[in-house]
């Protein structure tokens, strides 16, 4: 009787042992699963890092062959799953996507985005920002005064009185809007105004964002991410105003008659008109220059005399602006890269014909949308803009509203968004990243940085 109870009592013992260890041993898979998912989340990071990077040089090599192409824009970089689909590198991948606009399907695309595609929400005028689909003209005078530095409100808009008064007051930020979500802040502007169906703002179309109502946020279920405002809203762009071989533009309302000629069809009798021009009518476009006439040797003038900006004047005794135009269309789209009307070296919210939807072009003062559309169908069936004389050949458009469109206008892009994601397969392991980087002569500069899309 006794043999048997010290029996029984050495396998309970064993029993409560087999037990400490299955939970020691279940307790160290349990660390040992907890730790490599942490490793391969950090891996899955580090391959973003990687997507991103490859993104960056290989933008910086494609600026360097326009170039030396003298090609303002390529396009290859914006759909090339060649570069950027499913990249194997250690255990994991890494891909750089973005989500189609619509007008390519809405389907994803293994490419970097423009943001000259998009309006700069800190340069556009009300009456641009009052185009956007949706926006009535009390939240665009309420998002100029949240930027603007004074402190009266437009009509319909709001400043530091209104926030101020609020339950949990702040002021606006009397300054450039920094991030998509900061708009907000804006009085009256909601989630669904500025994010659509894209709740988490990662600019891509999640489950959950393609199913209906099934589960939050609530989506029409059509497989196209309807982004909101944010997917055509951009914060920092600038645009260098160089011509495609990277040289200086010439400037014509300053420029002597020997450095106008330099510019490849410009001719010395051309040459002398554009001067005789600008000393009675200042050149503010490059579109003035098809308005440049010969001198009439019939029609003897008044001497002119040298004036600010025509410094050769003395030399155009006599003349009139009377005779027949020198720069024909032909012409115009010949020179339009080479000429400036200004000293600036670049531009602030410039947007490129050769990559701005429907929607973004519809913002631009005197568009409409059947010009749009025939700005698409154009570069489509036609190629991309060598420059910005070349929408005189879009059908619809005209001199004059050329005039109005140009200064808005570019068809090169230097500022881009890189959405990377690192996956590590074995464990389904995910990271993604944004950041936005801007071209410049020396390299590649962040403008923002963004995780955990």
């Amino acid at each position: 009787m006794k043999r048997a109870s010290v029996l029984i009592g050495l396998l309970w013992v064993v029993a409560v042992l087999a037990v400490i260890v299955t939970s020691v041993l279940y307790t160290a898979r349990l660390d040992l699963m907890v730790t490599k998912n942490h490793a391969d989340s950090i891996q899955a990071y580090y391959l973003a890092i990687a997507g991103a990077e490859k993104a960056k040089a290989l933008i910086f090599h494609e600026a360097a062959e326009r170039q030396r192409s003298q090609r303002h824009h390529s396009g290859l970089l914006y759909n090339s799953p060649e570069q950027f689909r499913d990249i194997e590198l250690g255990r994991g991948l890494y891909r750089v996507i973005r989500q189609g606009s619509r007008e390519e399907g809405g389907e994803l695309v293994y490419g970097i985005g423009d943001e000259e595609s998009r309006l700069n929400v800190n340069t556009a005028g009300m009456e641009e920002l009052r185009k956007l689909y949706g926006m009535v003209p009390e939240l665009a005078a309420a998002i100029v005064d949240w930027r603007d530095e004074n402190n009266a409100p437009s009509q319909g808009g709001a400043e530091a009185e209104y926030y101020s008064s609020l339950p949990q007051p702040y002021l606006p930020r009397d300054g450039n809007i920094q991030t998509a979500l900061e708009i907000l802040a804006v009085r009256d502007v909601t989630a669904e105004m500025l994010l659509g169906e894209d709740a988490n703002q990662n600019g891509l179309l999640d489950d959950e964002e393609k199913d209906g109502s099934t589960t939050a946020p609530p989506d029409n279920a059509d497989n196209v991410l309807d982004h909101g405002w944010a997917g055509y809203l951009t914060f920092e762009t600038r645009t260098q105003n160089i011509p495609a071989n990277g040289e200086q533009k010439i400037d014509v309302q300053t420029g002597s008659e020997s450095e106008l000629t330099s510019i490849p069809g410009i001719t010395q009798d051309i040459a002398k008109a554009i001067v005789a021009h600008r000393g009675q009518n200042r050149l503010e476009n490059i579109a003035d220059l098809m308005e440049v006439r010969a001198a009439n040797p019939n029609q003897p003038g008044q001497p002119q005399e040298a004036q600010p900006g025509n410094p050769e004047g003395q030399q155009n005794q006599g003349r009139q602006n009377s005779g027949p135009q020198v720069i024909d269309e032909q012409l115009f789209l010949d020179i339009a890269d080479y000429v400036k009307t200004s000293p600036e070296s670049g531009k602030r919210g410039l947007i490129n014909v050769n990559t701005a939807s429907v929607p973004v072009l519809l913002c631009l003062e005197g568009m409409t949308e059947e010009l749009a559309h025939a700005i698409v169908a154009h570069r489509s069936s036609a190629g991309f803009f060598p420059n910005t004389g070349y929408l005189l050949r879009v059908q619809g458009m005209n001199r004059d509203l050329f005039r109005r469109l140009a200064p808005k206008l570019t068809v090169r892009s230097e500022n881009f968004r890189i959405i990377s994601e690192g996956v590590v397969p074995s464990s389904g392991a995910r990271k993604r990243i944004e950041t936005i980087i801007r071209l410049t002569s020396r390299g590649i500069d962040t403008i923002s940085y963004r995780e955990n899309l």
